[in-house]
């Protein structure tokens, strides 16, 4: 496989969920600037692409089982990955809007079982995680584990939008579930939110080769009171599609960008966690990431 591919088992994700297209509007969180939003689409020419809705792009994400590159790619350089994406591929449109915020609390135990068993390459390793759609309002519970060829399976419940950031009854019951059924020796009762990330996201899809590809900029981490961002000139570029490189892997690699191995909640504990071991993604998430969220940063400039 490969370096930084990680194969995801599980039913359609367009990055966006199918929700979307029916979900209630709600104002997007103060947190993160819908000024982050409109310079990114501008930043990124998403004006150039012609839109599909959101079942276009969910039938594109139809694959069981795909394989996820990420690559860390100078804003520039994704402009002109995108500019080069033009013919092949539509840009997710919801009614005119060409991004979406996603806001993410990871759940873990006290000791960050979850971050220590990704860090260490464990078999059986997990995340827990609810997820906003800020823009509409809608919300999931989701859960990450692994089957037994190594694949990550994702899980998901629909929840109220008052229900992110927690666990109530109906999540709860859902991730022991999971949980259990993984063979997972934890339960809700041992978690607790450990850190969100926020960031905002545009989905591209080829409706042709039924592959997909995301960008997310304005990306932070928050932890108590501390706070890491990714650096304001660097886009988090995610392909999706199957095991062979798709022809925006290919145009990847001829930008100069090579996949990378990273988890935003793993990035965000190495960052903003003392006392943690040091490992790769700690070294990788210094190059490109800075105290204080994107947001923050652009305000004291």
């Amino acid at each position: 496989m490969t370096p930084g591919a990680t194969v995801t088992s599980g039913g359609p994700s367009s990055g966006a969920s199918a929700d979307l297209a029916s979900g209630p509007a709600a104002d997007p969180s103060s947190s993160l600037s819908s000024s982050v939003s409109t310079s990114l689409a501008a930043a990124l020419g998403l004006v150039r692409l012609p839109g599909a809705t959101l079942a276009e792009v969910d039938a594109a994400a139809a694959l069981q089982h795909r394989t996820d590159r990420k690559y860390l790619v100078p804003l520039e350089s994704a402009r002109a990955f995108v500019d080069r994406l033009a013919d092949s591929h539509r840009v997710l449109d919801l009614d005119g809007r060409r991004t979406t915020t996603y806001l993410s609390t990871y759940f873990d135990t006290p000791r960050l079982g979850a971050w220590h068993a990704h860090v260490q390459g464990r078999r059986r390793r997990w995340k827990v995680r609810t997820r906003l759609y800020a823009e509409d309002g809608l919300c999931r519970v989701e859960v990450k584990t692994k089957d037994g060829r190594g694949a990550t399976v994702k899980h998901a419940l629909r929840a109220t939008a008052r229900s992110y950031g927690r666990l109530d009854a109906p999540s709860a019951e859902f991730v022991d579930d999971v949980l259990r059924r993984a063979g997972i020796p934890v339960t809700t009762a041992d978690l607790a939110p450990a850190a969100e990330i926020r960031y905002v996201r545009v989905a591209l899809a080829d409706l042709r080769l039924g592959t997909r590809v995301t960008l997310d900029g304005g990306l932070s981490c928050h932890r108590d009171a501390r706070t890491a961002g990714l650096a304001p000139d660097v886009v988090l570029v995610e392909t999706k599609g199957t095991a062979r490189p798709a022809p925006a892997d290919r145009l990847l690699l001829g930008l100069g960008a090579r996949p990378v191995s990273l988890s935003k909640y793993i990035v965000g504990q190495s960052l903003l966690t003392p006392g943690l071991p040091d490992n790769d993604v700690r070294r990788l998430a210094r190059t490109h990431f800075r105290p204080g969220s994107p947001t923050e940063r652009s305000t004291a400039a």
